[in-house]
């Protein structure tokens, strides 16, 4: 996974001793029910998450820089919400952010730095991102970076006891935004 890196932030690999920084904002209800999973209950939880991010190798923490810590998590995921689309290389990106950290740009800056290294290093077509209606802070963060409406669709979360929510989907193509073209 390469590093990633912008003006206030650094993109990274999980690491296991990043489990306080995750637990610090996973354990608040403000943030996995916006992203469709329950809060951590503990340090130990934050722990086997941060394992499995390092298993699957498409999550980076998100660190700011001024204070060495990790405020949030974002990634590229293997996601194919159109399957009219499935021909081209796509992923969608994920995002979450420390609440305490809220309205300072962090994430549309790390958003548009995955946009970038997905579109001039991993060679994609189309990059995704959704958000559950209700959440208006990621609907904010995907209309300042770029992203252009596309559909709904109706799904159940396992993870939140099978709660069922409206996704809106939103992607952008690499031959739109030459912005991202080296």
């Amino acid at each position: 996974m390469e590093i990633l890196i912008t003006n206030r932030l650094i993109l990274r690999e999980w690491e296991e001793n990043d489990s306080t920084d995750l637990y610090e904002y996973a354990k608040s209800d403000l943030v996995g029910p916006n992203a469709g999973w329950p809060p951590h209950k503990s340090e130990e939880e934050s722990k086997e998450i941060i394992r499995m991010f390092i298993e699957n190798n498409e999550t980076y923490a998100i660190v700011l820089k001024s204070e060495n810590k990790v405020i949030g998590g974002i990634g590229l995921h293997n996601r194919k919400p159109d399957d009219s689309l499935s021909h081209l290389k796509q992923k969608e990106v994920g995002y979450v952010l420390n609440p305490k950290y809220w309205g300072n740009e962090f994430v549309p800056e790390a958003v548009n730095r995955l946009i970038e290294y997905g579109f001039n290093e991993l060679n994609l077509d189309l990059i995704w991102c959704g958000h559950f209606d209700f959440n208006s802070n990621s609907k904010r963060v995907i209309e300042k970076c770029g992203f252009k409406y596309r559909f709904q669709k109706t799904e159940r979360l396992k993870l939140l006891d099978n709660k069922e929510v409206i996704t809106l989907f939103y992607n952008m193509f690499k031959s739109e935004n030459i912005n991202y073209l080296t």
